[in-house]
């Protein structure tokens, strides 16, 4: 099994290149077979979230034709069956999608029960509500989420809570209803923004992506296009955080840094220089950094996948820093593991109180889930000794080419198989 061997204590410094955003062009992967011609999307993040539900849309009977690294070529006509159930797509959040895109196009789909990173409840009860409003039946049978419905027509549907995935589930879905929807508390976040501009450059008619209110005007069809993906904010973000917490300098390209703001705010806000440029942003800090009050919100507040990042972020400033997290209820399982390195943080309900402290240090870590893999990778650069982090499969479904891009910051980093690999890697840099 692969794990990261770190060895910290050097400012992370340099320039570094975003991927496209994985959670837009999952949205948009599945989308895309709601099309009877080729479509082509460009910017993937070539991520195991991305490569997985790819995988899962050939097996349908889609044409699914790599064009590089970064881009693929689609086509939905050749569908032949309308269940998505392997061992993949169980273990990610995202298959749901093909919900959406399917009993649009069909009416009628079979999905495996989503899995993905266990950071709290995330229920799909919204999703069922949005499709019933359409006019379809929903079950859950042996784990699988069956939507079928003769036709699907216009409804004004106020989503109980704010949700990214039902948002763009039932867009997709609301696309060829009969008529006109109305999606009420929507998610506001930029990569629903991306999945409605993408189904528009196919035909599709829906306007409000990125306010309270989307309107969808159903259509008869949808047809080709080229489309490319916009960048991770959280990525970006991820980044943003390392700068700051290894007291580095590093020059954040290829990004849209209005999407950044809630993050470049709340840095500047600690301290950190965040200067912000047509397409990119550059994050330094030296010496101390300042407490803070931190809580996450849906777009345009504070990420909650980017929470992680910034309690380790905290926990090297002085004071003591409040953070409320208000979306998943289980998200510091990591807490435990920071505290191994020699921070101070407590956990009281929803609340984690960050105790600034001197200095992280090496250790044995285990990543519990995506965000809080990138976030221990984070405090194991900034810490004074060497720390070996497994279960990194977590942070390969998010992270392009992750240990390289932080090895090119100056970050002493490397992908091992065994401990031994470790040692020798760690031992290497002790005659260096």
């Amino acid at each position: 099994m692969e794990q990261f061997a770190v060895r910290g204590g050097r400012p992370l410094i340099g320039e570094v290149a975003i991927a496209g955003a994985k959670n837009a062009a999952l949205g948009i992967l599945a989308a895309s077979i709601m099309a009877d011609e080729d479509v082509v999307v460009r910017n993937l993040p070539d991520v195991s979230d991305v490569n997985t539900l790819l995988e899962a849309i050939s097996d349908t009977g889609a044409v699914v034709r790599r064009l590089g690294r970064h881009e693929v070529q689609m086509n939905g006509r050749s569908i032949r069956s309308f269940v998505v159930d392997n061992s993949y797509i169980r273990k990610m959040r995202a298959g749901y999608y093909m919900l959406g895109a399917l009993l649009g196009k069909y009416h009628y789909a079979e999905v495996a029960l989503p899995g993905g990173c266990t950071i709290g409840s995330r229920p799909i009860d919204q999703h069922l509500k949005g499709f019933e409003a359409l006019g379809a039946k929903t079950s859950i049978k042996n784990s699988m989420v069956l939507v079928e419905a003769e036709e699907l027509h216009g409804a004004n549907i106020y989503f109980d809570g704010v949700t990214v995935g039902a948002t763009i589930n039932v867009m997709m879905a609301a696309v060829f209803a009969e008529g006109k929807t109305v999606l009420e508390n929507v998610a506001k976040e930029p990569h629903v923004v991306d999945v409605a501009n993408f189904l528009n450059s196919m035909g599709a008619r829906i306007r409000g992506a990125g306010t309270d209110v989307i309107r969808i005007y159903g259509v008869k069809s949808l047809h080709g296009t080229d489309y490319t993906v916009i960048p991770d904010q959280i990525e970006a973000g991820t980044f943003m955080a390392a700068a700051a917490a290894t007291r580095g300098d590093i020059l954040v390209k290829n990004v849209i840094p209005k999407h950044l703001e809630c993050i470049s705010s709340k840095l500047r806000e600690i301290g950190c220089s965040v200067t912000e440029y047509d397409d990119a942003v550059r994050v330094t800090a030296h010496g101390d950094l300042k407490k803070t009050r931190l809580k996450t919100l849906p777009y345009p507040g504070f990420p909650t996948d980017m929470q992680p990042q910034m309690v380790v972020v905290l926990s090297t400033a002085s004071g003591s820093s409040t953070v409320t997290e208000t979306i998943f209820e289980n998200r510091y399982k990591y807490v435990d593991e920071l505290n191994r390195m020699g921070t101070s943080i407590t956990v009281e309900g929803n609340v984690a109180i960050v105790n600034g402290v001197k200095e992280l240090h090496g250790a044995q870590l285990v990543a519990p889930d995506l965000r809080a893999g990138a976030a221990l990778t984070i405090a194991a650069l900034a810490s004074d000794g060497d720390s070996l982090i497994e279960e990194v499969q977590f942070i390969l479904r998010g992270y392009e080419d992750f240990v390289e891009k932080l090895q090119l910051l100056g970050g002493r980093i490397k992908r091992v198989e065994t401990d031994t690999e470790a040692r020798k890697f760690l031992m290497k840099l002790d005659v260096i």
